[in-house]
């Protein structure tokens, strides 16, 4: 008899990050076949046969190509692409990960053709509807047959948004599930040609820097505040910042001093990232995965942003969500230098088997 076959959407490097724990536990259940299928949206030269061996995955089964362009250039390009591969492969359901572009575009041609979605990562809300991301969200979540959450807040609003609770799943999440893999995974591995290996033989001490919001980092007065955040922090603290290419552009067009002791790099790839940021004292950010990463591994973060919608990071976990405001975030920095940052705990459930809980229902909702 034929394995039911599921369609695992991937737009950008994060979104390979959820999916490699799927995969290896289809692989383990062996009851339901797959395709993975990387729609292009986020063009990454490095995104070769090294990277999917480092996350334990075959490299992807189909390459849509759908990169560049505005938002909706980009949405109606990745729907056009698969509404194509869709019509051809009749896959048994589509299952899409987070928020990005892709995950709003396949699910609706998935939907349309009457094949079920899967939404992990579903039911997060940051209540910001500046952030395209969060426009995804509701989207996918609109039309979503099978919800797994991450964590009780998700449930929540899924609740309040009239979903039905007997398709809704806490699973855990699969972000802490491949962030335990591969920090299991880098205790054997040679990481002396990491470029951040280098940064940490010179300095036993030091935080991370990541940012790449446009609420942050494209305007000349949103990055002067988190300028001067680190211009304060780095005298108390080496900082080292992985930058993001529009991030160094702007840092460049705005002319914008970020102090002498801020070492910038250009991006990682995700082990060498691991490697450095795992042993960081604090982790000053404005990404959504780094505050759930950051959590399950117990590194204090925080969170320069007004919102999360992830506040499971906060109630529990290792993150403190500071704002934008540098009078605020200046003090919490440097505590966190003295006395070691907010410690937190990892959530009961993101415990490295949300992957197989995911598997397990949906080899029984496909009748596998």
């Amino acid at each position: 008899m034929t394995k039911p076959c599921i369609h695992l959407i991937a737009g950008a490097r994060p979104n390979f990050m959820k999916i490699a724990p799927i995969v290896r536990a289809l692989q383990a259940d062996g009851r339901l076949a797959w395709k993975i299928i990387h729609t292009g949206q986020h063009y990454d030269r490095d995104m070769n046969e090294v990277f999917f061996e480092e996350l334990g995955i075959p490299a992807p089964d189909v390459r849509l190509g759908c990169g560049g362009g505005s938002h909706a250039e980009q949405t109606g390009k990745i729907m056009v692409a698969y509404e194509a591969l869709i019509a051809a492969d009749k896959p048994a359901a589509c299952l899409v990960v987070g928020d990005v572009n892709s995950t709003a575009a396949c699910s609706i041609v998935a939907k349309k053709a009457c094949v079920p979605v899967a939404h992990v990562e579903a039911g997060l809300r940051s209540g910001d509807m500046s952030m395209p991301e969060e426009i995804n969200r509701l989207v996918t979540d609109a039309i979503t047959d099978w919800f797994f959450v991450t964590e009780p807040s998700a449930t929540e609003h899924l609740k309040r948004e009239g979903r039905d609770m007997s398709v809704v799943y806490d699973v855990g999440h699969v972000m802490a599930d491949n962030v335990l893999f591969q920090a299991h995974k880098l205790e054997t591995t040679d990481t002396s040609d990491f470029e951040t290996d280098a940064f940490k033989r010179q300095h036993p001490k030091y935080g991370v820097v990541t940012l790449h919001r446009p609420s942050n980092v494209d305007s000349a007065e949103a990055l002067e505040r988190i300028a001067t955040v680190l211009r304060a922090v780095s005298p108390e603290l080496p900082l080292v910042f992985p930058v993001h290419p529009r991030t160094r552009a702007n840092i460049e067009k705005f002319g914008v001093n970020l102090g002498a002791n801020v070492t910038l790099m250009g991006p990682q790839a995700y082990m060498s990232f691991l490697h450095l940021w795992k042993d960081a004292v604090v982790v000053l950010t404005d990404s959504g995965g780094l505050q759930e990463e950051t959590t399950a591994l117990g590194v204090a973060c925080i969170t320069m942003r007004e919102n999360t919608e992830r506040p499971i990071t906060v109630d529990e976990g290792s993150n403190v969500l500071a704002g934008t405001d540098p009078a605020v975030i200046i003090p919490l920095a440097l505590d966190a230098i003295k006395n070691g940052g907010k410690r937190g705990r990892r959530p009961a459930l993101w415990d490295g088997k949300s992957a197989e809980r995911i598997v397990a229902i949906l080899a029984e909702k496909l009748g596998a």
